[in-house]
């Protein structure tokens, strides 16, 4: 697994992490400890290289679900010590961790008894509905027969999710007695909040010696002989109790879940095997965080903090993905539909027509030691609920959910209009009502991530200028879909706030010196006069006028905002500006594709192209091609590569999903279900590929192939397979 760092990341000490913020206490970088993820629903499982969970160091390995943290600590030992390492991946498909080990020099009695790499002991673990499973083969490849034995010590501390990321609780629960049998061993714990949490441990053969803490495996081997050990780890909770199957049995179910999975879902295939493999990490850890929820498909923002339904990553993941993954959106909508906020509560900062900003579901949330069981404070949430609304019916055509999302999407409309525009200037603004919130609501959401030219803090009621953009796209789609629907008169009176929001923008928000728009108004009006790459998704919505557009474009590819790996969410120029922020100088991969999507809208498809290049040869470096949440804003050197932000979540959800809007960005494909049409605007191909291959893609209920391919002086579309009233339109 590759990992570049440069003495600047050794100097990341700490993250802080405050009551309702993003940040995690770290006393180290996460590079340094090569992790593994597993996740398959409410379920993940952090580890280290080995396959096991380590109490101490970063503290945050272990087995977690619904919240939770059911085992804390797993550590594997033969003869007392541990096994020497030789290799562990996740596979392609991120449905199991393979991990080698071998044995080292066994000394007993003052001889080496077994020599080191007698032993091969080949381990695999992989997650089913709330359930670990692991399988672990012994093999003896020695001249002479072998008798040792392998211990496991386990342990369960049932940490909240936020306690692990650094908050300190005044009480805790109570841990109840171990209860050990032959094959079986149970921890549990009791929480102030009255439920029983409990991890059961279940091993195939028996083992030698079971006690509460620990398990002893002994085995005797002629040579060429193999053994296999089998562990099953389930997480139980009052309103959950999953089964524990048979090893082989589990794996059967989690391979067919994946045949029908991709059987049924697009795929992309181009003419470079790195870009290829780019893509398939994109699209495995999309799936591995999609959960599936009563209410469809949902995924979940992130491993290891955010494992849960968040309303802005949701939305703006269904979007980057919406060409290939319609179904997602269906569920990100659904979802949110059904936990929009009905009444005013203020802990929650819940509103009339808000979507939900995250919810939780451990022990803290259930006391309301932190707001975030249903959290509402999120300014973006809402306006982008109706974006992926129009969005999704020009992709299906799917009027039917239309109608049923409707009352949802005026709801939404209507909390923008009252209780979104705080002042009634005609701007979305926010400004939290309860303490544990959030300081700040936008993507942007530190404590430091809103301030003037100056370094000061923006105050105040704060109007960000990317959400003017998704205002101004709310509006838009709102009207479009009002129209659709028969209302005229509510299409009518959006596309006229749609068109005054715009005018207004441009006045309050343009920065002539700067030529950029300012990241904010404050709770003044005063303008942070602030270069960062929010301004840029302002393309991607449409509101900037074609003038500012240009000159904003220029603005971002300047040194000062481009680091040659993506544009920084700071420039270099600005007070708070540092590279090893979260907010204030890193690169976010979904910013950039969504900065990218906007360049091309306006024209600038070199670039959108110029974007895709940067964050290819970023991922190249990065541990298994996968896109991390963020990385550090340092500016590109020859020969070295990304530095990784030491607590980013990988894999992400809109990081992952922004690989395939950069895909649907380079061939410029839009597709018009109402229609019957699939559009190719501009298609252009980066220097890496000659081809891209489209498998599958789903199209008003038909499938078609297409195929992208670099001619001489051109990009062309090929239809490989197609129905008969489908139109393919290429725009030159």
């Amino acid at each position: 697994m590759a990992s570049t760092r440069s003495p600047a990341a050794e100097r990341i000490r700490k993250a802080r992490w405050e009551p309702g913020g993003s940040h995690v206490v770290a006393a180290s970088s996460v590079t340094d400890e090569r992790t593994r993820v597993l996740k398959h629903g409410d379920t993940f499982a952090l580890f280290d290289h080995y396959g096991d969970f380590k109490p101490g160091g970063l503290g945050e390995e272990g087995l977690y679900h619904d919240g939770t943290r059911f085992l804390s600590s797993f550590l594997l030992d033969l003869e007392g010590g541990r096994p020497f390492f030789l290799n562990s991946t996740v596979r392609d498909e991120n449905d199991q961790l393979a991990v080698a080990l071998t044995n080292p020099d066994l000394v007993r009695g003052g001889r080496i008894c077994v020599p080191l790499g007698t032993l091969h002991i080949g381990i695999r673990k992989f997650l089913w509905r709330g359930v670990l499973y692991q399988e672990m083969k012994v093999r003896n490849f020695g001249l002479e027969a072998v008798e040792s034995a392998l211990s496991l010590r386990f342990a369960a501390d049932y940490a909240d999710i936020f306690e692990v990321r650094g908050m300190k609780r005044r009480e805790r629960g109570e841990d109840l007695p171990p209860e050990v049998g032959t094959d079986r061993v149970v921890l549990a714990y009791r929480g102030l909040d009255g439920e029983v949490r409990r991890t059961v441990l279940s091993f195939s053969p028996r083992p030698s010696v079971l006690t509460g803490a620990s398990a002893g495996l002994d085995f005797a081997l002629a040579p060429q002989e193999e053994t296999t050990f089998f562990l099953t780890i389930g997480c139980e909770r009052c309103t959950f109790a999953p089964r524990l199957l048979p090893y082989e049995e589990a794996r059967s179910e989690t391979q067919t879940d994946l045949e029908r999975y991709r059987a049924w879902t697009c795929h992309v295939a181009t003419s470079n095997g790195l870009v290829d493999s780019w893509i398939d990490r994109a699209v495995a850890d999309l799936h591995m965080l999609t959960t599936d929820l009563p209410t469809g498909p949902y995924p979940y923002a992130g491993v290891p903090w955010f494992n849960t339904p968040f309303g802005r990553d949701g939305i703006l993941t269904a979007l980057e993905c919406l060409w290939m993954r319609p179904a997602l959106a269906k569920g990100v909508l659904t979802y949110l539909a059904s936990t929009q906020a009905v009444e005013i509560v203020p802990r929650e900062e819940a509103e009339p027509g808000r979507i939900l900003h995250e919810t939780r579901k451990g022990e803290m949330a259930a006391l309301r030691e932190i707001p975030f069981g249903r959290y509402y404070g999120s300014v973006d949430a809402t306006p982008l609920f109706v974006v992926l609304a129009g969005a999704y019916y020009e992709r299906t055509g799917d009027r039917a959910f239309a109608e049923e999302l409707w009352p949802h999407v005026r709801a939404a409309l209507a909390w923008m209009d009252r209780r979104g525009d705080r002042n009634g200037d005609g701007f979305l603004e926010y400004e939290r009502s309860t303490p544990d919130g959030l300081r700040h609501q936008g993507w942007r959401d530190s404590d430091d991530a809103v301030f003037h030219e100056n370094g000061a803090n923006a105050e105040g009621a704060i109007a960000l200028c990317e959400v003017q953009g998704y205002a101004y796209a709310a509006h838009r789609a709102g009207a479009a879909l009002a129209s659709l629907l028969g209302d005229e008169g509510e299409a009518a009176r959006q596309s006229v706030q749609a068109k005054s929001l715009k005018e207004n923008f441009e006045r309050a928000f343009w920065c002539e010196e700067l030529s950029t728009y300012g990241m904010a108004l404050d709770g003044g009006k005063n303008l942070c006069r602030v270069r960062g790459s929010s301004a840029g998704q302002c393309l991607f919505t449409g509101i900037a006028s074609p003038e500012h557009a240009r000159r904003l474009a220029r603005t971002l590819f300047t040194p000062d905002s481009f680091s040659g790996w993506g544009l920084r969410t700071v420039a270099t120029s600005e007070r708070r500006y540092s590279p090893l922020s979260y907010h204030d100088g890193s690169v976010w991969p979904h910013d950039n594709a969504l900065i990218a999507r906007g360049l091309a809208r306006y024209g600038f498809v070199d670039q959108a192209l110029t974007l895709w290049e940067a964050l290819f040869d970023a991922s190249v470096h990065f541990p298994l091609q996968r896109m991390p949440e963020l990385f550090c804003g340092f500016p590109r050197q020859p020969g070295e590569g990304p530095i990784l932000y030491p607590v980013a979540c990988a894999p992400q959800a809109w990081s992952a999903a922004s690989v395939l809007l950069f895909l649907q960005v380079c061939i410029g494909i839009e597709i018009d279900a109402p229609g019957r049409r699939v559009l190719f605007t501009r298609p252009r191909l980066p220097a890496s590929l000659n081809d891209v291959r489209i498998h599958n893609l789903e199209v008003a209920g038909a499938t078609i192939d297409l195929a992208v391919v670099r001619h001489r002086t051109s990009v062309g579309v090929e239809v490989l397979r197609r129905a008969s009233d489908v139109d393919i339109v290429v725009v030159k």
